[in-house]
């Protein structure tokens, strides 16, 4: 199976896939970037309840980091990566803490759901099973940020509070910035009770297309939101030009046979990873 489309290439390389944006590669001097495809690889480096991996998993983890970031041309040892957990925190990140190794599981990455770096050498890893994944580039600044925006970071725009922290910190200016959505769960699949319907009214009520938002699924008492659609407008709101918000548009439950899915694999569900560095 091929996912390109005209916004993504699906690139097979030493027996690795992985998607990269064609929007992101008319700066590939600038920047490398990817997003891992195959249910074979888990890039999984501690549990949902932050508890140690066993060291056979772990090892594996970091074996198909490596592999991807040898693929991809890039060099595993930059990773930086968060201990992400559905909240608005961005970070902005300095340095590498390990020089030899990536930064994986680090407490001061705790609770941390956004990364925004200016520096060369640091290569931004976020990971997801259904979540939005959402790469940053401002081409003129030379910023980057890679933010995981579940349907609760969606809830707190956390795209938003990315835009805002890299215009207050690095003077961007968001009609510069590129955004490019990863795989992800779409609308035909993310269904909902009435609590997480009424969460969305209540916070996305201003928007106009909400109706288009939130979709009735009678008689189940069921609701279908799209998450990534709610992105794209808060994003284009805070200055963000349409033609820069790049979407996949790709589902990540119904090409479950290439992308991890939380709501098809339940219990023991893998991880994908989207990876982005400066040059």
């Amino acid at each position: 199976m091929d996912l390109s489309n005209e916004n993504v290439i699906h690139v097979k390389k030493d027996g690795i896939e992985f998607l990269q944006f064609r929007k992101l590669l008319e700066y590939k001097d600038y920047i490398n970037h990817a997003y891992s495809l195959g249910i074979d690889r888990n890039y999984r480096t501690a549990r949902a309840n932050k508890q140690p991996l066993e060291k056979y998993e772990y090892d594996k983890a970091m074996q198909d980091y490596k592999e991807l970031s040898n693929a991809m041309g890039s060099n595993y040892t930059h990773l930086v990566k968060t201990n992400q957990d559905h909240t608005d925190e961005v970070k902005i990140i300095t340095e590498k803490v390990n020089l030899d190794k990536p930064d994986f599981n680090l407490e001061q990455y705790s609770k941390t759901d956004g990364m925004i770096t200016k520096n060369k050498d640091i290569m931004l890893a976020t990971t997801n099973a259904d979540c939005i994944l959402l790469l940053f580039f401002d081409p003129i600044q030379k910023i980057i940020a890679n933010v995981h925006s579940g349907w609760k970071g969606t809830l707190q725009r956390i795209s938003v509070k990315t835009v805002q922290k890299m215009q207050d910190e690095f003077g961007c200016n968001p009609k510069d910035i590129i955004c490019c959505i990863c795989p992800s769960i779409r609308k035909c699949h993310f269904e909902v009770d009435r609590d997480v319907k009424d969460l969305f009214e209540d916070e996305f009520q201003d928007l106009e297309s909400l109706d288009e938002i939130i979709e009735e699924k009678t008689p189940n008492a069921k609701w279908n939101i799209d998450t990534v659609l709610i992105n794209k407008i808060i994003l284009e709101r805070i200055g963000l030009k349409q033609e820069n918000i790049v979407d996949s548009g790709i589902c990540s439950v119904c090409n479950s046979d290439l992308i991890h899915s939380f709501r098809v694999e339940k219990q023991g569900y893998g991880l994908c990873t989207a990876l982005i560095e400066l040059r």
